[in-house]
């Protein structure tokens, strides 16, 4: 199944990585690095006209790892990825 991560993009949900909040994440200079190499490699794509509430990582076999910011934050993400799961039993 897909989750939608805020405007028109959706991703499947079996390549979700994790789900992670910026305010928590970005205080380790390791996450901050990481998300400056990605971005440097044009692996970030940013999915939000608003402020920025969460990055999620995906991996698949097709495209390797991206991240997708988002202005949806990872609780509410985690409950649209949870229904679809209880949708889906």
């Amino acid at each position: 199944m897909y989750l939608h991560l805020g405007q028109e993009t959706v991703v499947i949900q079996d390549d979700i990585v994790g789900i992670f909040d910026l305010d928590n994440t970005t205080v380790s200079k390791a996450t901050r690095d990481y998300l400056t190499l990605a971005e440097k490699e044009k692996r970030v794509t940013n999915v939000s006209f608003e402020l920025p509430k969460t990055f999620i990582l995906t991996n698949n076999k097709k495209e390797g790892s991206r991240i997708y910011i988002s202005q949806i934050s990872s609780s509410t993400l985690l409950k649209r990825a949870e229904n679809i799961y209880e949708i889906n039993k």
